[in-house]
């Protein structure tokens, strides 16, 4: 199924969507390589092959590790990522789960020890629209590659 073509102004909603997190982001100073990590550790979660596909080649584009990738799924067993990249992750978790529960207030106040506001701000909306890219992919079963 292509959305784009059946729906294009919801598909071209969905992309400004996606750029305006992305230059909120930029604005807030969260690096592209952690939002490429968020970006892939949302789509683990969801079972996402297409996004995880497209994903983990921006984040060798970023610059970033192969181990640090294959790590990420078990990124709380590691040393290979930062204070604020856990937290990032953390929160990520968080939003992408809120089946299990509301985001928990240890998690929230983590993130908020480590970002800004406009940064916590921004990595919620990164968050949101991989989640929200990730049903769209997999709904309509795309095929990574």
């Amino acid at each position: 199924m292509n959305l784009k073509q059946l729906t294009p102004k919801v598909s071209s909603a969905m992309g400004e969507l996606h750029a305006a997190a992305a230059l909120a982001a930029a604005e807030a100073g969260v690096e592209p390589e952690l939002l490429e990590l968020i970006r892939i550790r949302a789509s683990q979660l969801n079972g996402c092959a297409f996004c995880l596909d497209l994903h983990t080649k921006d984040a060798r584009a970023h610059g970033e590790s192969d181990q640090r990738l294959h790590t990420l799924s078990a990124w709380r067993e590691t040393p290979f990522f930062t204070e604020r990249e856990r937290a990032a992750l953390a929160l990520t978790e968080a939003v992408t789960s809120v089946q299990d529960g509301h985001v928990p207030d240890d998690v929230h106040r983590a993130a908020c020890e480590v970002w800004d506001e406009p940064q916590v701000a921004a990595i919620i909306w990164a968050a949101v629209v991989i989640n929200a890219y990730n049903r769209i992919a997999i709904s309509t079963r795309m095929i990574p590659g």
